[in-house]
């Protein structure tokens, strides 16, 4: 298996750090929870289940953990906004980003940390005292606790630029800042009254972490001081892991992330996603209008992580109509596999090049269109009843492969008493050849939201 990775801008054999060979810890960065996700942030981790599913296909025993960002600029902003506690402001967001990702079908992490548990708050002023205590950290006038810059040479490696080369601009306290005004950066923020009730106790007094060293203690504090693979998108290149990597690194004295993977940025027809050029959709938005978790998904996966994507609702119809050939392929296969004892693969389908594909720098384009070069190749062999029940129980098999990665398969959807009912009297209409009946049966049928196609099978429903 071979990644793209950002720190070095090569192509690199992946091997874990893990003398077996076979654990491998990922670090995912989770949302800030101060508003809904929106299909943006859903590529990113779309791109990191895929990840970790095809580790896992691949024989690695994964352990991932995806972070909360519970207490930053924005929270903070929004409670004192809203007139609630932050526990209150950011519970409902997090309840929401669970219920999408299940309706992505994103596999849950092992560990879901959120930087205001008190076990993480300690190792984050664990960490801090650290810095200070070698000399990479200081505390300034106005309270606050920063990075020392100077002292980390090797700050810009991830985003590829010089510290030299730019002019620093003294202290930075936002937490997310542009490469023009690089500086030295927060790791705990002094109280001050636009806070409010939102503080923690320190050596320094009262305040809060900076955005940069929650995350460097979630991952080490329960990862390790090294790990395998971090991921995020681009956007999270500079400053925050940039950041992560100075203040760990300074801490451990030791490499951090081996390698280091970023998606790049979602456009929505062509255009920046943004409120103002209303073409910002959360998954609630694309749900309102007619859209499953299941073609958003489709989607999301159908460009390879490293290139950009271009979202709009032309790809969503294109998704639907894969999907339903994958439905009606996957419907032949069955049948023709019902009596199978034993599988074999058919010599003229290349079922191996999709995982080869994803093996090189997780290419998810190239490794769907192998899947519908072997559905369009094996739907002829069927016409032409040159399949046999061994080789489509191998397709069987394999698509619960591919599926166990893509996680493409309908939902179960459980049929109402009243359509199967009208299902039974057209299919008693169509045996007496009573066709005017059969086609008001099916219109009944549809109105009720449900969709019966005849095939030389039976007839075939579906929502």
């Amino acid at each position: 298996m071979r990644f793209f990775n950002t720190l070095t801008r090569e192509i690199e054999e992946f091997i874990p750090l893990d003398p077996t060979g076979k654990r491998v810890g990922l670090y995912t960065c989770g949302p800030t929870v101060y508003n809904f996700a929106h299909i943006g942030n859903f590529r990113a981790y779309v791109f990191e289940d895929i990840l970790q599913r095809h580790l896992e296909f691949r024989g690695f025993q994964v352990r991932r953990v995806m972070n909360l960002t519970d207490v930053e600029d924005k929270t903070i902003r929004g409670c004192r906004q809203a007139g609630i506690s932050l526990d209150d402001f950011t519970r409902p967001f997090k309840q929401a980003f669970f219920q999408d990702l299940s309706v992505l079908r994103i596999k849950s992490a092992d560990v879901y940390p959120e930087a205001t548990d008190p076990e993480h708050i300690a190792h984050m002023i664990e960490m801090i005292s650290i810095l200070i205590g070698k000399g990479h950290a200081y505390r300034a006038e106005d309270g606050s606790v920063y990075f020392r810059l100077s002292t980390f040479p090797s700050y810009g490696r991830l985003a590829h630029f010089r510290l030299d080369d730019l002019k620093p601009s003294g202290r930075v306290k936002s937490d997310e800042y542009e490469k023009e005004n690089i500086g030295d950066f927060a790791l705990w923020k002094a109280w001050n009254e636009s806070d409010g009730p939102i503080f923690w106790e320190s050596p320094w007094g009262k305040g809060r972490p900076g955005w940069h060293i929650e995350c460097s203690a979630m991952a080490t504090g329960i990862l390790g001081p090294r790990i395998d693979i971090h991921c995020g998108g681009e956007d999270n290149i500079f400053p925050h892991h940039e950041a992560e990597i100075a203040q760990t690194e300074c801490v451990t004295g030791q490499p951090f992330v081996k390698l280091w993977m970023h998606c790049r940025h979602l456009l929505v027809n062509g255009s920046k996603m943004s409120k103002s050029a209303d073409n910002f959709f959360t998954l609630r938005d694309l749900f309102g209008k007619g859209w499953t978790g299941r073609e958003i998904r489709y989607v999301l996966a159908s460009i390879r992580y490293r290139e950009p994507l271009n979202f709009t609702f032309d790809s969503l119809f294109a998704a639907r109509n894969s999907l339903e050939r994958l439905d009606e392929w996957s419907r032949r296969i069955h049948i023709s596999a019902a009596n199978a004892t034993q599988s074999e693969p058919h010599p003229e389908l290349d079922t191996e090049a999709l995982g080869k594909a994803l093996d090189e720098d997780l290419n998810t384009a190239g490794a769907l269109g192998v899947f519908f070069d072997v559905l369009r190749d094996s739907n002829r062999l069927l016409d032409q009843n040159k399949l046999s029940v061994a080789q489509s129980a191998f397709l069987r098999d394999w698509l619960r492969q591919i599926n166990s990665i893509f996680c493409f398969e309908p939902d179960q959807q459980e049929i109402p008493q009243e359509v199967k009912k009208l299902l039974e009297q057209r299919a008693q209409a169509r045996s007496q050849k009573q066709w005017s009946l059969s086609d008001a049966l099916r219109d009944q049928i549809l109105a009720l939201g449900w969709i019966v196609k005849d095939t030389k099978e039976g007839q075939q429903l579906s929502k």
